[in-house]
């Protein structure tokens, strides 16, 4: 097939999906904070339905526990197995009592995103095992007492680990506990993201719809690095070796070149190597002169095969 892996192309889009990354932290809080403000039923007498007594145990599980909830619906949250699909995990509960005792107003949003930063990095940190990685899949949230529960005098803060959207404004559901798994950013094989003002990378759509780029999958670093770790000029160089097998069984040995799309890797920074994660993903997408993103429109699966031969893969030409 043909295809070359971008190199200084790669770069960029990598620092953008990092920096965009580091805000989703502060994206993912707020969205826990607008979304979680329900009335959670603290106590269930008589009245409550089976759903309200769902989400009120699963509002105060202990750590370990993986929570679910529907996008558009998050006041239906439930407890589940942490090996199937699920929003969140709980790490810990943390009582913040003793800065906000008895009739103390509830902080605003700000506070309650510096508490959590405060509160939960720390936990989730040791909940991994000591090592948190800043650029990986997971990113620290909470889930906060609600206006009655403060009332109450709960001053419990739920913290927990998620997967954040690029843009932060919603949860991705992650399988498997966070506390066994590397932590590294990858996304499955399909996966496409949208493509925001021609030059960012958005939240997951529907491949038929228009985006930036496709993961046709993810390749581990370890196998080729065992030991230390590489800087990311020496990672992009194994990666023009091996994406392109990736690409090829993933499209069909489709010929890239002719579709008018090139491949890209992402990196890993050796804060990501030093907490575990060695996967990067493998993307096709494609650029304009002016170094925008031109958008792309169906999965690269459904494109047709050229009817020239392939070309041997020439890194970044």
């Amino acid at each position: 097939m043909s295809a070359r892996v971008g190199l200084s192309r790669s770069r960029r889009s990598t620092l953008k999906t990092r920096l965009v990354m580091a805000g989703a932290f502060v994206g993912a809080l707020a969205v826990l904070s607008m979304s979680m403000v329900f009335s959670w039923p603290v106590s269930v007498k008589g009245a409550a339905d089976t759903a309200a007594e769902e989400a009120a145990a699963a509002f105060d599980s202990p750590s370990g526990t993986c929570l679910d909830w529907p996008n558009d619906a998050p006041q239906n949250m439930r407890r589940v197995s942490c090996a199937k699909s699920h929003t969140f995990e709980v790490t810990d509960n943390v009582d913040i009592g003793k800065d906000y005792p008895g009739d103390a107003p509830p902080p605003n949003a700000e506070g309650w995103q510096q508490i959590v930063t405060e509160k939960c990095t720390s936990v989730g940190t040791r909940y991994l095992g000591g090592k948190l990685d800043p650029f990986g899949k997971y990113t620290v949230g909470a889930l906060k007492p609600n206006a009655d529960q403060w009332r109450d005098g709960d001053r419990k803060l739920r913290c927990g680990l998620q997967r954040v959207t690029p843009s932060g404004k919603r949860l991705l559901s992650t399988t498997g506990s966070a506390a066994k798994q590397d932590q590294s950013n990858v996304h499955d094989p399909g996966t496409c993201f949208a493509l925001v003002n021609k030059k960012e990378v958005g939240d997951p759509v529907d491949c038929a719809k228009e985006h930036s780029y496709e993961v046709v999958g993810s390749i581990d670093l370890s196998q080729t690095f065992p030991a230390e770790y590489p800087n990311e000029a020496l990672q992009l160089e194994k990666t023009v070796d091996l994406c392109p097998p990736v690409a090829a069984q993933y499209s069909g040995n489709k010929d890239l070149a002719a579709l008018g799309l090139s491949l890209y890797s992402d990196t890993l920074k050796a804060e990501s190597w030093t907490a575990g994660s060695r996967k990067v993903d493998c993307k096709v997408g494609a650029l304009e002169p002016d170094q925008t993103l031109r958008p792309v429109r169906g999965s690269v699966k459904a494109q047709p095969v050229s009817s020239k031969p392939p070309a041997t893969p020439k890194p970044g030409g």
